[in-house]
């Protein structure tokens, strides 16, 4: 039986279960999600998308899934002085429709996304009004937790009203040492001149399997700055899209990833240039170590009415260990003839040079190749416009390559 197979049968024998436990604007969609997933299956690696990921065999274990989920229950607004306004609700209780935004920025054709949309019950909604901006960040910390092997389906829908501005912080981690599957679709519509600057922090254990979808649709005059941070996981395969749809808006696209032992991590990432006069950004760096394994394959698209596109993308990686491996495909595909568009890609090994002098001033080897990778790391954790959390990713970076941040620092196991 191949590994979708039991998703089927669980979706024919609960699906109005879940249904029951869920809201209108996601049972709208939810069986025609189904019928993809059923029609399509798993991507096998001969899907130039999922070529580095083994899909099929990240979720052919029998996990447990919860049919009576708790309630999401959206944080209530602080009081100082006069009431601060709530920006975080569950899909559920929604202030507004949903029906233009929910499941309509994401690729219905993508399986996981569509087994996603089939087996959600709830998810967050950040909704910020027109010209406003939440005082402070926007934090979701998710925790994993469970007595037996659990998957996880998570959703969430960002949407920022014309001219708004918010800063949003994902954060997962692990509270029990069990195996994880964690799906999750997140959409962010941002309507015209309104501005984004989202992290996805990963911090779990090698017991976990996450794949994150993540789609982004931007209006005219739009900045978006999404950052993607794995420092600690067991196997991470991260989606994220872009559609620039509006003129002069730009797109920063930022990737961190550590690895060692054996943990994979698999980013695939597209921006799509579909009208003129719009800029994008691309900086994805790995250091990948023991015998761990790292993929990176990101396309530029510049459709035939984007003129005037500047975009740069580059991937970056240190093999630190010759059991370790580095897959890399940056691409660009241009159909536009007046643009300014640049790609490149590097794969290597520590700096021996660099080494010597180090260990020539008294500096041991550990230390100096400790130093070394937080140099390469600091470009990445450099653009990070949020001080407090980029101090603290530059702290949390390394103690995870001098090989502390693996002994639970920031969860509950070994306490």
């Amino acid at each position: 039986m191949k590994s979708e197979q039991q998703y089927i049968e669980l979706y024919n024998e609960a699906g109005a279960l879940i249904k029951q436990k869920s809201c209108p604007v996601m049972n709208a969609v939810r069986d025609e999600a189904f019928r993809v997933f059923e029609a399509k299956g798993f991507p096998s690696k001969k899907v130039e998308r999922y070529k580095y990921t083994d899909v099929d065999a990240a979720f052919a274990p029998n996990y447990g899934i919860s049919l009576n989920p708790i309630e999401i229950k959206a944080p209530q607004p602080c009081k100082e002085g006069d009431a601060r306004k709530q920006y975080v609700f569950s899909l559920k209780n929604a202030p507004i429709d949903l029906a233009p935004y929910y499941n309509n920025v994401a690729d219905k054709a993508d399986a996981l996304t569509a087994l996603n949309t089939a087996l959600v019950h709830d998810g967050l909604l950040i909704y910020v009004p027109k010209n406003e901006c939440p005082a402070d960040p926007i934090q979701i910390d998710n925790w994993l937790q469970g007595t037996a092997a659990t998957m996880m389906n998570r959703r969430v829908l960002v949407i920022l009203e014309q001219g708004a501005q918010a800063t949003i912080i994902i954060n997962d981690h692990a509270a029990d040492k069990q195996r994880f599957l964690t799906t999750q679709v997140v959409e962010v519509v941002c309507k015209d001149n309104s501005h984004l600057d989202m992290y996805e922090i990963e911090e779990t254990t090698p017991l976990c399997s996450r794949f994150s979808n993540v789609y982004i649709r931007e209006g005219r005059d739009c900045s978006v700055k999404h950052n993607s941070i794995t420092l600690f996981n067991g196997q991470t395969r991260n989606l994220c899209d872009v559609y620039l749809t509006g003129e002069n808006s730009e797109v920063t696209l930022n990737g961190c990833v550590i690895t060692d032992k054996n943990q994979r991590v698999d980013n695939n990432t597209l921006i799509d240039h579909q009208v003129s006069n719009c800029n994008s950004n691309e900086l994805y760096k790995y250091v990948v170590d023991g015998q761990s394994v790292g993929a990176f394959a990101g396309k530029i698209l510049v459709e035939k009415d984007a003129q005037k596109t500047t975009s740069q993308e580059t991937n970056s990686n240190l093999c630190a260990s010759s059991d370790a491996r580095m897959f890399t495909q940056p691409m660009l595909e241009i159909y536009a003839d007046d643009v300014k568009c640049a790609h490149g890609s590097t794969v290597g090994v520590m700096d021996e040079t660099a080494l010597f002098y180090m260990r020539q001033r008294g500096i041991p080897e550990d230390e100096a190749r400790t130093l070394l990778k937080n140099a390469f790391m600091g470009q990445v954790i450099d653009q990070i416009q949020l001080r407090p959390l980029r101090d603290k990713l530059y702290v949390k970076v390394e103690k995870r390559f001098r090989g502390e941040l693996d002994k639970c620092e920031d969860c509950r196991l070994c306490k």
